[in-house]
């Protein structure tokens, strides 16, 4: 399994879910199960079926984020220092070449990406085109509505 690059505060809160699951989740679900079992008939049991999915998924969610655990390169931002180009784990602060807007992304792994905190994927369209930048280049991105260009006003690791 190739390694996935995340976050140290991604990495932080994929444990936490871990924890969640094993600690809590886990023992409802094996209650839940066992309170169904007690009433008797199982073929016709909906709380039993009920409880046996969530278990199904609930294990499911286990082994996918042990998984991504085994599999992760944690990468820390505020210990990254690129010289000032785009890399994984950096906050970059862009300019709409068109409207002016400016908006700012941290550049994160696939379980961390989320667009309104500014989150955004390591392998989204808008990440690829910044990797390797440079404070002051032009990034063009391929958006539905067409080619966007975004001025790269500012590089932190952070």
């Amino acid at each position: 399994m190739p390694t996935l690059p995340i976050t140290k505060r991604g990495a932080e809160q994929l444990k936490a879910e871990l924890h969640q699951l094993k600690t809590v989740e886990r023992p409802a679900v094996i209650a839940a199960i066992a309170e169904a079992r007690a009433q008797g008939d199982l073929s016709e049991n909906a709380e039993y079926d009920a409880a046996k999915d969530r278990q199904g998924f609930v294990e499911g969610r286990i082994q996918e984020i042990e998984g991504k655990l085994s599999a992760a390169q944690i990468i820390d931002p505020a210990e990254v220092d690129a010289g000032g180009k785009v890399v994984f784990g950096s906050t970059v602060e862009l300019e709409d070449e068109q409207t002016g807007e400016q908006v700012t992304y941290q550049i994160v792994g696939e379980d961390e990406a989320d667009l309104k905190l500014g989150l955004i994927n390591v392998s989204s369209p808008i990440a690829r085109a910044l990797i390797g930048k440079e404070e002051g280049d032009t990034a063009e991105v391929q958006a539905p509505g067409g080619v966007k260009r975004y001025e790269i006003v500012s590089v932190r690791y952070a």
